[in-house]
């Protein structure tokens, strides 16, 4: 049966015990609005794991602007019961101050793969991904945390953050869930009119065709420029930044030996859309 659970201090005694049993423990941190690409983290923590917490904490710290955080949805009741459905032993739900209790001055900060296209767009967002994933571990006391690959530079971040400051967690990226017609599941998704529906797929599909012709020997500035008109004319208000760049570092990469990512975001009815895929 899931328990809730909304305080470290209940937390850590369960998990404690878990762990003398010789239970893996995997963590799934999420900020609720669950669809099925959170589910199928937590699916995969439950093939893999003994014991498998996932948390919903809408984190003030990864919002640059307050109104979004004010419109971020609340859906407590039914991602309990979705994550009860994929059999999540716990479901921890902390308060702001549990988080950031009264005093808190502490920030963690990842340099370099933190710092271009989302970094370059939202200043501050992985500064506050990384210390509240840093906080999350260390609530939890997980032995393994599920990160999906539709955020790739923040599943980048999270690697380096653990590699750089030993933090005894196995981080896992799990393949993007997708809709039928290709659009990675979102929780902003739901923002769409219905037109901007019919039409979001053509980022996943402007993008893909675009890697497929950098295969093919076409420049990829080329390649870039034709996936970004292709968005245009479907109607895409603006697209922010199509880039290919080095799978682990993020930086620029024109060397196909390397494995390489094309990261995309853009604007559709108002609602900023993201994906990316291998080159």
């Amino acid at each position: 049966m899931t328990q809730i659970i909304r305080t470290v201090a209940e937390l850590r005694p369960l998990v404690r015990g878990w762990k003398a049993a010789g239970e893996v423990v995997g963590v799934v941190p999420t900020m609720g609005a669950l669809h099925d690409g959170h589910l199928s983290l937590a699916r995969a923590a439950r093939r893999e794991c003994g014991r498998v917490i996932t948390t919903i904490f809408v984190n003030p710290k990864q919002f640059n602007n307050p109104d979004d955080l004010k419109k971020y949805p609340r859906t407590e009741e039914a991602d309990v019961a979705l994550l009860s459905s994929v059999g999540v032993d716990v479901v921890f739900i902390p308060q702001p101050d549990e988080v950031y209790p009264d005093g808190f001055i502490t920030t963690v900060s990842v340099g370099g793969v933190s710092e271009p296209l989302e970094g370059r767009m939202r200043p501050g967002h992985f500064d506050g991904v990384a210390t509240v994933v840093s906080k999350l571990f260390g609530m939890t006391m997980a032995d393994r945390g599920y990160f999906g690959q539709k955020d790739w530079q923040q599943l980048q971040v999270v690697l380096r953050l653990v590699r750089d400051l030993n933090i005894p967690i196995t981080i896992v990226g799990c393949e993007t869930i997708r809709e039928a017609d290709g659009l990675a599941m979102s929780s902003r998704n739901v923002r769409l009119t219905a037109q901007g529906r019919s039409v979001a797929n053509v980022l996943y599909s402007a993008i893909s065709a675009a890697a497929e012709d950098i295969r093919a020997g076409q420049s990829d500035r080329m390649a870039i420029r034709e996936a970004a008109e292709k968005m245009r004319s479907a109607g895409f208000e603006r697209v922010e930044y199509i880039e290919l760049r080095d799978a682990e570092t993020l930086m620029p990469s024109d060397d196909p030996r390397k494995p390489r990512r094309m990261l995309a975001a853009v604007w559709l009815d108002g609602v900023r859309l993201i994906d990316n895929i291998p080159v």
